[in-house]
């Protein structure tokens, strides 16, 4: 297994809480965290295809130890930068075998995690953070989140059928919003709605959009009112009248879910805490805290590709609102990014591959998804949205993933602009979203490693173009691309030493 001692490297580092009256210990970022370590130092257009596919990797050597400190951020924070599914449960369990509470600050059940243990047996997670591996792990909803209290029994069941403890280790925020079944039928019925006009959303149909709804106009059920079984039954009857008079058949017993939630109240109520106070509480202690996104920056409904969106802020902000955790308690914003990209359901996708490079990129990365099953859209790395995620979030670091999954391309292209009509090249994701469907990607062409890199563990026994690869999204970015995912497993990731990162920048 890869413990977080093995992944050290120096960067944003927060050992501990700064005493009282003292100024907090902000991350170091960007050149000021380029500068930090040389100061300790000086202490296809078109795909050619060959015959064959792509050859191992040769033996790895052993590796040349490093003496860097440890990466412990009191408060970490891991979030996607693209459309979803980079893979960020995999991260947060590799760092959650380090972390004493994991929470989730935002979304739903429309999130799927795919983790897996030391003997390689898949978890799909969808509302129980990915740290449930980590026995010594606390886990938290938070108020951000909205809960499908039915669909979390369900994978609480799920996971203790197969040994995972969950009961004394899981804590749902009494201020996270409820998601009712009459939130999923009512989406439901938005999208047959939206399919005669050819503008569906493409949702998970979760409810999640509709639960959000209610808490925004302000008749929302939150996790707490369940332990008031009258003023629960008096404002689930409100929220149901908003379906019935929006949707001729609508169809919902709202008395029936009444006494279903009557007979969850005794089960939740031990879960049920105040998860603001508890967060904080931690954080005066010195207890590490690793917060894990949901969705991603690209979906986030201010800055990504609205209305095809999520309902929910994944980006930074969503952090701060749904765990009422303060910006500069924050260690570490670790950004996670596929070495391609992907996206599931409607809205526009500049750098998307079609026929049959896409179809084959599809099944070596078994793009489907975690939640659905659908096939994902597939596509070239968008440096353009990926800088402009990096902004947004302030990231510290990044973790790229599955960069096996290119390991048998001759070449690979990168999108680094995009042309709008008048021939100018735009600074950033434009709001406009007939102008980004309008805009030609500039792409950069980059050649490929053609050998299989599943096995490698060390940064040095990578084929030289898998390094340029890294490296060159890095000198872009601007940000150290610290951990590098090279297959499925818990131990399949590669880490990036400081050092190299730093040398290219000088």
């Amino acid at each position: 297994m890869a413990t977080l001692s093995s992944l050290a490297v120096s960067g944003p580092v927060m050992l501990r809480r700064p005493a009282a009256g003292a100024a907090p210990l902000l991350p170091l970022v960007g050149r000021q965290q380029v500068a930090a370590a040389q100061r300790a130092s000086s202490a296809p257009q078109a795909r050619r295809r060959s015959g064959a596919r792509c050859q191992a990797a040769p033996a790895a050597a052993p590796a040349t130890a490093t003496a860097e400190p440890k990466f412990e951020p009191q408060v970490c924070v891991v979030l996607g930068t693209q459309w979803g599914d980079e893979g960020k449960g995999k991260l947060v369990d590799i760092l959650a075998q380090e972390y004493e509470i994991v929470a989730r600050a935002q979304g739903g059940a429309n999130a799927g995690h795919t983790i897996y243990d030391n003997e390689g047996n898949k978890y799909k997670l969808h509302l129980i953070p990915s740290g449930i591996l980590n026995p010594k792990a606390t886990c938290v909803i938070g108020n951000g989140v909205v809960v499908h209290l039915p669909g979390l029994f369900e994978e609480i069941r799920g996971m203790q059928e197969r040994g995972v403890k969950v009961e004394g280790r899981l804590l749902i925020s009494d201020r996270a919003h409820l998601l009712f079944d009459l939130h999923k039928e009512i989406d439901g019925a938005r999208e047959a709605e939206l399919a005669g006009t050819g503008k569906q959303i493409g949702t998970t149909k979760r409810g999640i959009g509709p639960a959000y709804s209610s808490k925004a106009t302000r008749n929302g059920v939150r996790v707490g009112d369940i332990t008031r079984p009258e003023q629960f039954a008096e404002k689930l009857r409100k929220l149901a009248q908003d379906g019935y008079k929006r949707f001729e058949d609508f169809d919902y017993d709202v008395e029936a879910d009444i006494k279903a939630y009557e007979d969850m109240a005794a089960t939740v109520k031990p879960f049920i805490a105040d998860t603001v106070h508890q967060i904080n509480q931690w954080y005066d202690d010195g207890r590490k805290i690793l917060i894990e996104g949901a969705n991603a920056t690209m979906l986030d409904i201010d800055f990504g590709t609205y209305p095809y969106v999520t309902s929910s802020n994944p980006s930074i902000g969503g952090v701060l609102t749904g765990l009422g955790i303060a910006p500069n308690k924050l260690g570490a914003v670790i950004g996670v990014a596929k070495a391609y990209t992907t996206r599931v359901g409607a809205g526009p996708y500049p750098t998307e591959i079609f026929g049959e490079l896409a179809d084959e990129l599809r099944e070596i990365g078994a793009e489907y998804g975690t939640t659905t099953g659908r096939p994902r859209r597939i596509g070239w790395l968008d440096m353009v949205a990926l800088k402009f995620a990096s902004q947004i979030n302030g990231l510290t670091h990044l973790n790229l993933t599955k960069l096996d999954v290119l390991s048998d391309l001759e070449e690979i292209k990168v999108g680094v602009a995009y042309r709008a009509p008048d021939g100018s090249l735009l600074p950033s994701v434009p709001e406009d979203l007939d102008l980004l469907e309008k805009c030609e990607v500039v792409y950069e062409t980059l050649p490929g490693w053609k050998q299989d890199i599943s096995k490698v563990r060390a940064w040095e026994d990578l084929p030289e173009n898998a390094r340029k690869y890294v490296q060159w999204i890095e000198d872009r970015l601007g940000v150290h691309c610290k951990w590098i995912g090279v297959g499925a497993g818990r131990d399949a990731v590669v880490v990036k030493p400081l050092e190299s990162f730093v040398a290219a920048r000088r």
